[in-house]
């Protein structure tokens, strides 16, 4: 108890707000102010005003923090806490196959680098992925990157033409059909819910496709008494506490984001104290990527 009562102190010292994602340590989770799925904690960084940010979640999200509240320090207790996902959208290569195709848009899935929003024209969440890409007129050529399962996901569900680059989420593309099988197998009663960044066959196994967000919301509206979640196994921490009596089981193997696993309760100690490490970005960085991500909290 003794480093939650070291956390609260130095939170209270800067004034701070800790944001948390659904897939971090049940622990962390505990200590946030905000839990929530990439879209709500874009919004909460922008909305909160707060002079010192302490994202929980992986470097993008922080980025993208500080891209929302520029006039915030932005702490990321784990420099080390990277998405792979991000990393396979290369924004010299983006750039490049933006000046190669003029006539498409580029629409990028928020999961990328600030480096990278500076070079396309949208971003999307995998809550809001289908709104977007519907509001845009029909004869517009588009580039999804860089989950091309999530891209593909949301194009069969709309009957909408895209390009796609060669990206995904390893934890998700990992998921098999058979893992989904499986788990039927073994929980006949219980609906299948996993994450749109699941390779399309999985998709269409399952009873819901959803952002984390949207899962939270299926389960506390369902009757259903238990549930399979197809998603990393950090969300099962905030099913159980905000559904108490119903049954949630992980796919078999459990999906484990190590990167989302390395923020800790004495990392978060840490860089409130020294407040360090910083998210920083230069004005031109922010200014360029925030206007994708603008455009799409005003169109969701």
């Amino acid at each position: 108890m003794h480093i939650l009562k070291e956390i609260a102190e130095l939170k209270a010292a800067r004034n701070a707000v800790i944001l948390a994602h659904n897939y971090t340590d049940s622990a962390i989770q505990d200590i946030a102010d905000y839990v929530g799925d990439s879209l709500e904690l874009s919004r909460k960084a922008a909305e909160c005003n707060a002079p010192v940010i302490v994202f929980c979640g992986v470097r993008f999200m922080a980025e993208t923090a500080k891209i929302l509240s520029p006039q915030s320090i932005v702490l990321h207790p784990e420099p080390g806490a990277g998405c792979p996902m991000a990393d396979m959208a290369d924004p010299d290569e983006v750039a490049a196959y933006k000046k190669a195709h003029p006539d498409t848009l580029l629409v990028a899935y928020v999961n990328t680098t600030a480096a990278t929003k500076r070079e396309v024209d949208l971003c999307c969440t995998s809550g809001n992925a289908e709104k977007i890409i519907s509001a845009l007129p029909a004869g517009q050529k588009i580039m999804f990157l860089p989950d091309a399962n999530l891209g593909n996901n949301v194009s069969g569900k709309l009957s909408r033409p895209m390009n796609f680059w060669h990206g995904c989420c390893p934890i998700h593309d990992r998921v098999t059909p058979s893992d989904i099988e499986k788990a039927r197998a073994a929980h006949p009663s219980a609906p299948v819910i996993v994450h749109p960044e699941c390779r399309p066959e999985v998709v269409a196994l399952a009873d819901a496709a959803l952002s984390t967000g949207g899962m939270l919301k299926f389960v506390s509206d369902s009757k259903a008494a238990e549930f399979i979640i197809g998603t990393e196994i950090g969300i099962l921490h905030r099913m159980r506490n905000e559904n108490p009596g119903k049954k949630f089981y992980p796919l078999d193997p459990a999906p484990v984001c190590v990167d989302m696993k390395k923020i800790t309760l004495e990392k978060v100690r840490d860089t409130l104290r020294d407040l360090e490490p910083q998210i920083e970005l230069d004005a031109d960085t922010i200014a360029r990527a925030a206007k994708p991500i603008e455009k799409m909290l005003e169109m969701s």
